[in-house]
């Protein structure tokens, strides 16, 4: 099983989500557009997509000038019942490809480890079900405010936003960063470090709070890429 992957900088690599589907038989096709590589211009060779996360916001076409071939990708695999898992940009992406609207939270930015809290349809979801109850590190300020048509959401988080959902019969959309330990996270931390977002946030609790949560975050995330890895392997 061959999955292209859209890693759109260098400090949000596949993390965890490439160690589980690795695991699971999974051969990574990592393309760094920002770097350098080139995207294809369709899924041959490949048995589904994973879009992650990034800083920029999903239509920062002139800061990351592949986000258009990104789109294309996610609304040529949606037509060809391609499978396609997003992570927060991702899920963005994803959502906006296929005709929804994202935008900025008007609570503000997420930050933290969070709770998946499931709508109806996510105990039987082929993908994400495993992923109910589970905590998740969110990091964003934008969400998807309008699902696309035919979208089913899946679950929510403490706050009551949009955090999974089934954006279309083959594509998935996760808010939050099942992936990101506490090493990439501290990354993004020190990006972040004196601005305004962060004025208020124990940061180092932040830290220790994913660290503590790693356990069940494999315990519930783990089957979650197994479940993606057999829906490729379908």
């Amino acid at each position: 099983m061959a999955l292209l992957v859209v890693q759109h900088q260098q400090t949000c690599p596949p993390g965890r989500v490439g160690t589980w589907l690795t695991a699971a038989g999974v051969a990574l096709d990592v393309r760094r557009p920002f770097a350098g590589d080139d995207l294809p211009q369709d899924l041959s060779g490949h048995d589904g997509l994973l879009v992650l996360g990034g800083q920029m916001g999903h239509a920062d076409d002139e800061v990351a000038p592949w986000l258009p071939a990104t789109r294309e990708l996610i609304r040529t695999a949606a037509k060809g019942a391609v499978p396609v898992l997003g992570i927060c940009l991702g899920h963005q992406l994803a959502a906006s490809a296929l005709g929804g609207r994202v935008g900025r939270n008007p609570a503000g930015r997420t930050l933290g480890v969070l709770s998946v809290l499931a709508s109806a349809g996510l105990a039987t979801d082929p993908v994400l079900a495993a992923a109910d109850a589970a905590p998740v590190v969110q990091w964003n300020d934008d969400i998807v405010t309008e699902l696309p048509p035919g979208a089913t959401p899946l679950a929510t988080n403490d706050r009551g936003d949009l955090l999974l959902a089934r954006l279309a019969p083959t594509v998935w959309g996760v808010q939050g960063h099942p992936e990101a330990d506490r090493e990439i996270v501290s990354d993004w931390a020190s990006k972040d470090v004196g601005t305004r977002e962060l004025a208020d946030v124990d940061v180092p609790a932040v830290l220790a709070e994913i660290e503590a949560t790693g356990p069940a975050v494999e315990d519930a995330w783990r089957p979650v890429a197994a479940a993606f890895a057999a829906v490729l392997r379908d």
